[in-house]
């Protein structure tokens, strides 16, 4: 019998274990779990003899690859996956997997959530702005980009989009324009959305250059993953632009800095909360056993991202 195992630091819901365990026997397969790990040796000691793994944002090293000799194929339950050696689970012929779409309401309700924040001042009792007629850009246009928008302009937001990987008409078709560089994108919004991936192209590539575009009282928003934002330039920034604002889903290695010196001009969550809703927990969870349970019974590879 087939064991598939649910490896999480972070634990889903109770309610999405339960779930993935249903789903997982009722196919025929034997359900483990490790919840709240201390060490990366649980987690290599756990996989040791398991054909399938799901997990969160743990961490499948190469040592991990390397202990789990049965392993077929991980499932990051999410859309991101830059926390699983894909070089490593190639050389051993281990399919990877993400879930996209399942989290992407509750991201896109976080990203929309910090912007509200920020413009209230914290709920601070002060005056703020509003969301209302302030443009916002969105710098990639999948699935979380697509919530945004959709959310923004409920918000009555002027949206615009840039995604190289998209095609301008899909853009169009629901009702964002689309500009054609991403330079335009910064140069014409004050609000910016990220929802880029962490790869070799992007870590950095949120730098001086771009972030000097964006016009007065600008805000940036980071959903995506720290590794995209050039730290040191973000700094330059700013200190040079006295109104400028930084609100991301995880703090930066730079965090004391913003601490000591831009205070209200900043917002980090406490832990990365994008994936944090009971009904993202419950779609994810549940999609990464049924695309395992898939690939075991018919060959299927659809989500696969090694390939």
């Amino acid at each position: 019998m087939k064991k598939i195992l649910v490896a999480t630091e972070k634990p889903f819901a109770k309610q999405a274990v339960d779930n993935i365990k249903k789903l997982v026997e009722s196919a025929g397969y034997e359900f483990l779990l490790l919840e709240k790990y201390q060490s990366a040796d649980e987690l290599i000691k756990a996989a040791e003899n398991v054909n399938a793994i799901i997990i969160r944002s743990d961490k499948i090293t190469k040592e991990v690859i390397d202990a789990a000799n049965k392993l077929e194929i991980v499932v990051r339950a999410g859309a991101g996956y830059d926390n699983v050696d894909l070089q490593a689970s190639s050389d051993k012929n281990i399919v990877v997997m993400n879930t996209p779409g399942q989290n992407s309401n509750a991201v896109a309700e976080l990203a929309l959530g910090m912007m509200v924040y920020q413009a209230r001042n914290g709920f601070d009792g002060n005056s703020g702005t509003e969301l209302r007629g302030k443009t916002l850009g969105i710098h990639a246009y999948g699935n979380v980009g697509k919530y945004v928008a959709k959310i923004a302009k409920g918000f009555g937001m002027k949206v615009y989009a840039f995604d190289p990987f998209v095609k301008k008409k899909s853009i169009k078709k629901d009702k964002v324009k689309a500009v054609k560089s991403v330079e335009k994108l910064y140069s014409k919004c004050q609000y910016i959305s990220l929802h880029i991936p962490a790869n070799e192209k992007t870590k950095n590539s949120i730098n001086y250059d771009l972030l000097s575009l964006m016009p007065e009282n600008a805000v940036l928003v980071n959903t995506a993953r720290k590794e995209v934002i050039n730290e040191s330039e973000l700094l330059k920034i700013m200190a040079e632009k006295k109104n400028f604002s930084y609100l991301s889903d995880i703090a930066p290695d730079c965090k004391t800095d913003f601490e000591q010196n831009f205070s209200g001009r900043f917002l980090f969550t406490t832990k990365k909360m994008g994936a944090q809703t009971s009904e993202a927990n419950i779609n994810s969870g549940i999609a990464a056993a049924q695309q395992i349970i898939n690939f075991f019974k018919k060959g299927d590879k659809t989500f696969q991202v090694n390939k």
